[in-house]
């Protein structure tokens, strides 16, 4: 590993402080954790981004004012990274995420308690 800039998916999970690596198989403490590894590595497949820009996002709001050492808010830096790198591609603006976020919290206060959340679920929807 020392010496490159660009880490394989194998070595990107066995080397990220905020992924506990059980085998081959990465454990997330919430399903929303895995959700975001997939999404960036569905939108990096997809050819959106490069590797080398995904580590320079993540590692910019790792080491960003704020973060905590103990890399309890890991996956919210993968969240924030991806954000970042969505908007600076302009694949979808600001306004757009927040738009989004909104209408999936709304969608979650009308889910019923242990039901799925869904975003036809978003009062405002409609």
């Amino acid at each position: 590993m020392p010496g490159r800039a660009t880490l394989s998916l194998r070595e990107l999970i066995t080397h990220s402080r905020g992924i506990k690596a059980n085998g081959d198989t990465p454990v997330f403490a919430e399903p929303w954790q895995a959700e975001a590894f997939a999404m960036v590595i569905a939108l990096h497949q997809k050819g959106l981004f490069t590797w080398n820009e995904w580590a320079n996002a993540l590692s910019g709001q790792l080491k960003r004012p704020g973060a905590l050492d103990d890399a309890s808010d890991y996956y919210q830096c993968w969240l924030l990274a991806l954000e970042s790198l969505i908007t600076l591609k302009n694949i979808a603006g600001k306004e757009d995420i927040d738009q989004l976020t909104a209408a999936w919290q709304r969608a979650a206060h009308a889910t019923p308690h242990g039901q799925p959340i869904k975003l036809e679920n978003d009062p405002d929807r409609h």
